[in-house]
């Protein structure tokens, strides 16, 4: 099996068999782990990324079935930030050396073309030299013309399965796999930085829905691929569906960096909430990238998109100091850097 990890690290690109047998095959894990260790390092070296999450809403008009803040979840206590409220958050995190700002939320239509746009105009007027990056679902072309043009350089868009049948199970009807990839093709188009992902053992998922989620991003050739494990959530149709494993997530992540050397990879807070040392294994899996919390602890907790999300009562500087010496006991260490894909 080492044959078919060195054919990946040299090719960059498997035959969907031997993907399925990296998937689903008893192999030498350790020796796929440091082969993605060592491609990291070639592009990046021990640099680690910091992204400064603000999760500016938690209303959302969408029902996705895993998700905690899904419409019909008459459980979730709502917020949204104000843009005083997201300023602070900025200020803070540029403070503590963040260099990116993530603004995540659900599909809120309180965030209209105009209120996005003075956030986005605001953030880069205080702080030119860092990126944003913005999370807020499908919109259309012009909504993410708009915010491009007011200063947003990235944009993060899951689809979280490529396949259709799939994507039904996991969604409601009034919901499109078509119009989630027209999305992210959009985004591209109009020169966003951008990133896609998928959830790893999420219910109904097969290993050849694995396989084909690589198919995908190799066509949308993204910047950043986040990915991380289903973690179901006590309040939605999911609940007594099994969570995904740290095993099988951690060596997608070392297939995708093989598959993708230069890409930018989160090591997710899931991850770190489905194993202590989760955020660790996936920098030593061939992550680069880490996303402490810079929203306010009053709404942390409330942002419930899966059941025990870690760092939900930790200030900023708490979260930012936790990760530091977390990233330097595995031998890499944050830099206050942009930190842009590589081309």
């Amino acid at each position: 099996m080492r044959s078919i990890i060195d054919k990946l690290k040299n090719e960059n690109n498997l035959s969907d068999n031997e993907y399925l047998k990296l998937i689903t095959e008893d192999i030498d894990i350790q020796y796929l782990y440091n082969s993605a260790d060592e491609v990291r390092q070639k592009y990046y070296g021990k640099k680690v990324f910091l992204r400064g999450l603000i999760e500016i809403s938690n209303y959302c008009k969408n029902d996705c079935l895993y998700c905690g803040i899904r419409k019909s979840n008459k459980y979730a206590q709502r917020y949204r930030l104000s843009k005083e409220d997201i300023y602070a958050c900025c200020d803070n995190g540029y403070e503590l050396g963040f260099r990116t700002f993530v603004l995540q939320g659900g599909e809120d239509a309180y965030y209209t073309d105009d209120v996005m746009c003075e956030i986005i105009k605001e953030i880069k007027h205080r702080y030119p030299q860092c990126a944003i990056t913005l999370s807020l679902g499908e919109r259309s072309y012009d909504s993410y013309k708009k915010m491009f043009d007011a200063g947003a350089d990235r944009y993060l868009l899951r689809h979280e399965t490529s396949e259709e049948e799939h994507y039904a199970k996991l969604h409601p009807e009034n919901m499109s796999l078509a119009k989630r990839k027209e999305c992210l093709f959009n985004l591209k188009e109009i020169g966003y930085q951008t990133g896609s992902g998928f959830m790893v053992g999420s219910p109904y998922q097969k290993p050849e829905n694995l396989v084909s989620d690589i198919r995908f991003l190799q066509k949308l050739k993204p910047d950043m691929i986040g990915i991380g494990p289903f973690i179901r959530h006590k309040d939605t149709p999911f609940a007594n569906f099994e969570s995904g494993t740290c095993e099988m997530t951690l060596r997608m992540l070392s297939v995708l960096r093989l598959t993708f050397p230069k890409v930018l990879l989160p090591a997710t807070t899931a991850l770190g909430t489905i194993h202590p040392q989760g955020r660790e294994l996936g920098l030593k899996a061939g992550a680069n990238v880490v996303m402490p919390n810079l929203s306010p602890v009053k709404s942390r907790k409330l942002y419930d998109l899966y059941d025990n999300k870690i760092c939900t009562g930790e200030e900023a500087a708490e979260c930012r100091g936790c990760l530091e010496r977390r990233v330097k006991s595995v031998g890499y260490e944050i830099v206050s850097e942009r930190g842009d894909a590589i081309k």
